[in-house]
Formats: C-alpha cells, sequence, structure tokens
C-alpha cells in the first residue's frame, strides 16, 4: 500500500479527477439494469470497440478491435452494445464539471472524461484533502451517477500519477500523494513510458538506457533530463516530478447561460468529421454532408467566439483499399476576412469540394477544419470586405440563427445546402450518408422527445 498523506508540503495541490469508463457509464446512468453486466461503445459509424466496461474487458475485448470481427464473442457472452452518443457524452461531462467547480474556484477540462482541479490555497480551509477528494468523489456520483476517481498531488503531473494508482491503492478511488515519500514511492511503483509527458519515442529511448521506472526517472540530474528529454520540456518534467508546478493552467469558463467555455486562446483549430453509412461519390450528396459539417463546426467556432481565416476540406477513400496513393485528400481555401458567417464558411467548403472532388471515386469520409483562428471581435478587415457595420449584422444574424436552434433543437434552421429532405409525414429525413447508429441511445438529456422516463 502507498503512504497517504493528508497534510502538503507545499501550498500548490491539483487534483485530477477522471471519469470510469466514461461512455459506458453515462449509458448505464440511465440503464442501471446494466451494472455489473458487460458493455461496450462502439465508434463512429460502429467501426470498433473505444469504451469497454470492467466486465468486457475481464473478457479480453480490446481497445480499437473492430466490431465486425468481435461480434460472435460478443454475441456469445451477451455484451451489451451502444454506438456512440456524443451529443450524450458531452452533456453529461459538462454536468460533471458543473458539480466540481462547486469545490473550488479553478476548474480545468483535460478531456471530455478527466480535469484538474485546483486546490492552491486549500490548506487552511481543507488540511484534510484525503476527505474532500472522498467528497469531490462521492458528490459527483451522487448529482451525476458517474463514477470517478480523484488523485491529489503538488503538481499535475503528480496528480495524473496519483489518479492512475487511486483505483488499486487509494481510498475508495481516492489517492493523495502529499510527501516526497509518497510520490517517490509512487514513482517507484510506475513504469517509465506511464508517467505523463514520456511518449513511446522517450519510452524507447529510456528503456535502452536501463530507466524503467518513474523513481529512476526523477533520480536523474535536472539537467540531463532538459538535454535529452526535449529542452525545457524535460526540464518541466524533472521539476513537476520533484513537487515543483510548472505546467501551464488553463481554467474553464462559464458563460451567462451556465454553459461551459473552453480557454480560446489554446484553440488551434475546429473541426468536424464523420464517416459514411456507405460509400459516396454523388456529388449533390457529398456536397449536402460538407454543408453540414460546416454548419456544425461554425457553430463551435461562435460558441467560442472565434473566427477562421482557412478552410480545408477533407476527404477520404477506402484506407482498406489496396490500391496504392494516400487515402486523404485534402484542399485550403482562404477567406480574405476571417468569418464565423456559416454562409461564408459553407461556400468556402463547397469550393473546395469542387477542387477536390474526382468523378467516379467513391468517398468513405469527409469533413471540414477552420484554422488561423482569432478573437471573432478583433479581426481584420480586407481591403474589399465589407464595413464594420456589415460585419455587426452579420454577427447578429449568426446570434438569432444560434439562439433558434437552441430553443427548437440543432439543425432546425439551417443552409438549404445542408438537405431539406422530408418524410410523408413531414419529419426530417435521416440523410443518405449518415454512419451506421444502430445501436444509439436516446438523447436522454438534450432533446425533449427522448427524455428519460422512468418504467
Amino acid at each position: 500500500m502507498l503512504t497517504l498523506a493528508c497534510a502538503p508540503v507545499t501550498n500548490a495541490m491539483f487534483a485530477l479527477v477522471d471519469c470510469n469508463n466514461f461512455y459506458v457509464s453515462c449509458e448505464r446512468v440511465f440503464a442501471p439494469h446494466l451494472e455489473g453486466r458487460p458493455v461496450v461503445v462502439l465508434s463512429n459509424n460502429d467501426g470498433c470497440l473505444i469504451a469497454r466496461s470492467r466486465e468486457a474487458k475481464m473478457l479480453g475485448l480490446k481497445m480499437g478491435e473492430p466490431y465486425h470481427l468481435v461480434r460472435p464473442l460478443l454475441e456469445q457472452h451477451q455484451v451489451h452494445v451502444f454506438s456512440s452518443n456524443y451529443a450524450l457524452y458531452g452533456d453529461m461531462s459538462r454536468r460533471v464539471v458543473q458539480v466540481l467547480s462547486r469545490f473550488t474556484v479553478g476548474v480545468e477540462v483535460y478531456s471530455i472524461d478527466e480535469a484538474f482541479l485546483d486546490f492552491r490555497g486549500l490548506r487552511l480551509l481543507q488540511p484534510d484533502l484525503l476527505a474532500y477528494g472522498t467528497e469531490v468523489k462521492d458528490t459527483v456520483t451522487r448529482d451525476t451517477g458517474i463514477p470517478t476517481c480523484v488523485g491529489i498531488a503538488p503538481t499535475k503531473t503528480l496528480a495524473k500519477l496519483a489518479n492512475r494508482l487511486a483505483g488499486k491503492h487509494g481510498t475508495k478511488g481516492v489517492l493523495v500523494l502529499g510527501t516526497p515519500a509518497a510520490w517517490q514511492e509512487a514513482l517507484a511503483q510506475t513504469a517509465v513510458e506511464d508517467i505523463w509527458g514520456i511518449g513511446r519515442r522517450y519510452a524507447r529511448k529510456l528503456h535502452g538506457l536501463d530507466i524503467r521506472t518513474g523513481a529512476a526517472l526523477a533520480a536523474l540530474p535536472e539537467a540531463w533530463l532538459r538535454r535529452h528529454l526535449g529542452g525545457v520540456v524535460g526540464q518541466r518534467l524533472w521539476r513537476e516530478l520533484h513537487g515543483q508546478p510548472c505546467q501551464e493552467w488553463n481554467p474553464a469558463e462559464w458563460d451567462d447561460d451556465d454553459q461551459l467555455q473552453s480557454n480560446a486562446t489554446s484553440r488551434h483549430s475546429v473541426t468536424c468529421t464523420r464517416s459514411f453509412g456507405r460509400p459516396q461519390h454523388d456529388p449533390a450528396v457529398l456536397a449536402e454532408a460538407l454543408a453540414t459539417f460546416a454548419a456544425k463546426a461554425a457553430e463551435k467556432l461562435r460558441r467560442h467566439g472565434l473566427a477562421a481565416h482557412l478552410v480545408t476540406v477533407i476527404l477520404g477513400t477506402d484506407k482498406y483499399a489496396p490500391l496504392a496513393g494516400p487515402k486523404t485528400h485534402t484542399a485550403v481555401v482562404s477567406l480574405s476576412t476571417a468569418s464565423q458567417d456559416v454562409r461564408e464558411l459553407t461556400r468556402a467548403a463547397l469550393r473546395g469540394l469542387r477542387q477536390l472532388r474526382r468523378p467516379g471515386v467513391a468517398y468513405h469520409r469527409a469533413g471540414v477544419l477552420f484554422s488561423g483562428l482569432e478573437p471573432a471581435g478583433q479581426v481584420q478587415l480586407g481591403l474589399f470586405a465589407g464595413s464594420a457595420a456589415d460585419q455587426q449584422r452579420r454577427q447578429q444574424l449568426m446570434g438569432a440563427l444560434d439562439n433558434l436552434n437552441a430553443s427548437f433543437g440543432r439543425q432546425t434552421v439551417r443552409l438549404a445546402a445542408a438537405g431539406v429532405s422530408k418524410t410523408a409525414d413531414g419529419q426530417p429525413k435521416p440523410p443518405t450518408w449518415t454512419g451506421r447508429s444502430a445501436h444509439r441511445s436516446p438523447l436522454y438529456t438534450t432533446d425533449w422527445d427522448d427524455l428519460w422516463q422512468l418504467g
């Protein structure tokens, strides 16, 4: 057992809260009868396994295994299968972060299922960090239904380490590494490749030098890590392993509508890509798909208060085909003035599609990527661009569009280029390019028609 410490040696303490088997846990919140049973979640287009419950892992199911290959095994062991439901997972992630924000003024969202908490200054208010971490964990489970592990330490790197070990060596899934002796013991039990910041290339290099544990890495001189592990990056890692915080802190922000906003300054691009349910070669179908992706990515741009200079169109052919040549093709369209207007961005995306598409070629996936980002309110106008008043009217129009879609459902109001087909009873008709999603659960928390009902 690792030594648990409740009193930190410095005022700087960070917690990493990691949701356990997050996608599976989100599904189990609304299907509690699946607790204790094997469950897997599939990727876009029902391609491969991207999440597994503990019971599914015990059956030998591996991350990334193609669904069609393991399907007999899934059926044999009655494994429950879900298609990915990212709208649900994103909303559940937001709810988890909302709960975490009650415990500290600083929350940094690291990924959809992980967040750092800033516990600096809590030494006097919360001297027992083990008890406080347990309260965080229990509150998240009570209020969202999502189980977590919590690791607490003086640096983000050590907090990552504590979280990794919390399930096996912690107290009810919570582990505090508050003294040098505690984190040295933890480092001694951790393979060097499992230290945050050590990738495959560095791991091979360190193994070649017979440096195999985190403790052996931390025992090296600071100058050695600077010289051999990426200069200042290696130096920061050495200091983090010795309890000296060096990693940047990028807290999440909440807007006036209590919506989570990431730090826009750290975002370099916005993208939306999808695999098709079946290969597509019809230019009209490809244009409809690209217009839909552009609208989704543009909405994300506006949500973060950004505008884009560059629009990259992506088309992918069958990556398993024996034919030589690249399987992913891109075209970049430059805008004279950075924009977040879905009309301009869609026109640029369709222009890129016309440049890129080859007649008779079947495409399996497509997407758009917006880059060259800058704050929307500080856009540098081009020589022939509209006036500042025109730009303001465009922003107001896009704001009205977003408000309508927020009130009545995403894509309720959209460009005709994104498709307007309807069924005989007047309901929106699923596009022909839609990916396979045979096992998707309802949108329990984001669609009125899919609200969860007891019984």
